[in-house]
């Protein structure tokens, strides 16, 4: 509710907080304009009933185009985004300011000259980049651009990738400029060209084959993280003709290993992608496969909240506590005990201001 463009104050009474260990008894959480609050004096009640508030969803890995997108990922109560490739920097921009989801880019990907990417419909040529030197540079535009990560994509050797140097010239140079780096991996030869640039994210899981064990210890021992995007590779698996798949063991493996692992399910309008992925409701279906893969619900739970929060830098969300944004969701039933429940949704507030569902 809004009084004259002014998020007016609401008192949540009676919900149980999911507050990344389990559910707290049922308590009030004051939203005071666009973030959580103390006093709940003055303010429109909301008897929760004994439902289940939980910090707005964080999709660690998707693709957005178009301003409908980002009401598509609220109305699934996913109020952050964290986009993995968008062009151009106007559009990025512009993605910006429109709500009501909130969002984060990497902008343009650096990729190599012969791999899949460059295929993509429309990929500028000043994505390929096969030196250290272009690296730097490429790194430089995008920080020019504002980014709030840099992303790029590794392939096998002879796969057409950029160069291994490239990739890690990449790596460094957004560290220096006080910046992660997401690197794109979705085989295990890949994968073990991403993990030693010491990226600090590795985005996908090989859909077949198994990610060499010393590449997960490693992973493991640098402090990577892991975002598998499991929908994406239960869709890809269609083209790999007779095999039974390899993408769950993985997680499994990464989750022994004790590895952080983040929810994404690289949604995407389907433009270039191999697999479209819906926007909001995607989610929902990573968490039943992170279930599959051995992840707890609190967990899978953790994994689109208060984890992908802390290792992204976005210290003003991602817990239901005073100060922070007032991004929430309210679901029927205990997504502890019955993770289904999350998709059971009553409200959805991206920074105080509820959504029309």
């Amino acid at each position: 509710m809004t009084r004259g463009g002014i998020v007016a104050k609401t008192a949540l009474r009676n919900a149980r907080v999911f507050d990344g260990r389990g559910l707290t008894e049922p308590r009030t959480v004051v939203i005071d304009g666009a973030v959580l609050g103390t006093d709940p004096a003055g303010a429109r009640e909301i008897d929760a009933g004994g439902a289940t508030l939980l910090p707005g969803f964080i999709d660690s890995h998707l693709h957005l185009e178009r301003p409908e997108q980002l009401a598509d990922l609220a109305e699934w109560g996913v109020t952050t985004g964290l986009d993995m490739a968008c062009w151009p920097a106007e559009r990025v921009a512009a993605l910006r300011t429109a709500g009501p989801a909130d969002f984060r880019s990497a902008g343009l990907p650096l990729i190599g000259p012969d791999g899949l990417h460059s295929t993509i419909p429309e990929m500028p040529a000043s994505a390929i980049v096969t030196t250290p030197e272009a690296a730097v540079r490429f790194v430089e535009a995008r920080v020019t651009e504002g980014v709030d990560y840099v992303k790029g994509v590794a392939e096998a050797p002879g796969d057409g990738g950029p160069p291994a140097e490239a990739l890690q010239a990449l790596v460094d140079t957004a560290r220096k400029r006080g910046l992660d780096a997401v690197v794109h991996a979705a085989t295990p030869g890949a994968y073990h060209v991403a993990v030693a640039t010491g990226a600090r994210f590795v985005t996908h899981v090989p859909v077949v084959g198994r990610i060499a064990a010393e590449d997960v210890a490693a992973m493991k021992a640098a402090g990577q993280t892991a975002i598998p995007t499991l929908t994406m590779m239960e869709g890809a698996l269609a083209f790999f003709a007779g095999a039974a798949g390899d993408y769950l063991a993985n997680v499994a493996a990464l989750r022994a290993a004790g590895v952080e692992i983040l929810a994404g399910t690289d949604a995407n309008g389907g433009s270039g992608a191999p697999v479209a992925v819906a926007h909001g409701a995607s989610l929902h279906h990573e968490f039943e496969l992170l279930a599959e893969a051995g992840l707890s619900s609190v967990e899978i739970l953790r994994a689109a909240t208060v984890d992908p929060a802390q290792a992204f830098g976005l210290t003003d969300r991602g817990e239901i506590r005073p100060g922070l944004r007032a991004d929430l969701v309210l679901v029927d039933g205990d997504p502890v005990a019955d993770l289904s429940a999350t998709r059971a949704i009553r409200a959805v507030w991206c920074a105080g201001r509820e959504i029309s569902r």
